[in-house]
Order: structure tokens, then sequence, then C-alpha cells
């Protein structure tokens, strides 16, 4: 079963974009989602925890994010939760993660106009050496995709890195 979530938040992280060797765009960054709830007490708004997450972008999605979303920045994010424990030699602990369908800026703070991005030629979409599949070669699932290309959580394998602005 898929969790589809909605989030609104601040971005915490520099937006981080890379391509994997065989062309997949990946861009990630930390979201930070406070909690804000009425004090009857003080009659005013408090500040209460703050929920954190990892968004992670691919394809078009990922490059329009890197050039679009800033640390600081507002934003609307939804898509699917990813919610994995995980340890080393160290330590342990649980990644909160969400791996984006759609992000935009949150209107409620700003205004913001749209450029249209020019999708990459088909060639360049399509792997002419994969067989089955979703259509046109690309993987089905995004998530499955970035770990085969990544080799793991670690994102060490297979990744060149590129600067955004």
């Amino acid at each position: 079963m898929t969790d589809t979530i909605a989030l609104t938040g601040i971005v915490a992280t520099t937006p981080r974009h890379l391509v994997t060797s065989s062309g997949l765009a990946i861009t990630s960054f930390r979201l930070a989602c406070r909690q804000r709830r009425f004090d009857r007490v003080k009659n005013s708004w408090v500040d209460a925890d703050t929920n954190w997450y990892t968004v992670s972008s691919f394809r078009q999605l990922a490059h329009n994010v890197v050039a679009s979303v800033h640390k600081g920045e507002p934003v609307l994010v939804t898509g699917r939760l990813r919610i994995r424990d995980w340890e080393n030699e160290d330590r342990s602990g649980t990644s909160v993660e969400v791996e984006a369908d759609a992000v935009g800026h949150n209107l409620s703070w700003g205004t913001t106009s749209l450029v249209r991005s020019i999708m990459p030629a088909a060639t360049e979409q399509r792997d002419p050496d994969s067989a089955g599949g979703a259509e046109g070669g690309i993987p089905a699932g995004p998530a499955g995709a970035a770990e085969a290309e990544l080799g793991g959580l670690d994102g060490t394998q297979g990744e060149t890195e590129t600067q955004s602005a």
C-alpha cells in the first residue's frame, strides 16, 4: 500500500542535484514542517514540534526543482511517504522520506511565475538497451530506479553531482 502525503514547510537545505551514470536526474532537499497550535491560556498561536523530511524528486521534476527551489523558501510537496529504519556501526535511527510527485512554492507567502520547461528529446529519455519495464524504457518506480542507480541508500555508486545556483 502506498501512503500519499501533502506537506507544507520550509526548504531547510540547498537542493542537491545529481545525475546518475545512466542519466537519471535526482534532486533532494530537507524539508522542515513546523507545527503550530492555538494555546487557549495565552490566547495565541505557539510553535510546537518540527517534523523533518528528506524530499527526493526524479527526472524532469528534479531538473525543475533544482532550478526553482532554494533554501529558506516555503513550499508545498505531494508524494509517497517512505519510513525506513537504518543502522550503522555507531548509531541507528529512522529516516522519513518523500518521493515527490509535485513540488511548488507556497503562494500564501508570496508570488511566483511559471516558465514551462522544455522536455528533453525522446531519444534522451529512452534507454535503447532496456527490454520491458515502463513505456519508453523509463523504470516504473523512481525509488527502485534511484536505489539501483545509486547502489543503495548511501548514494555513492555511479553518480555525478552538479552544482545548483
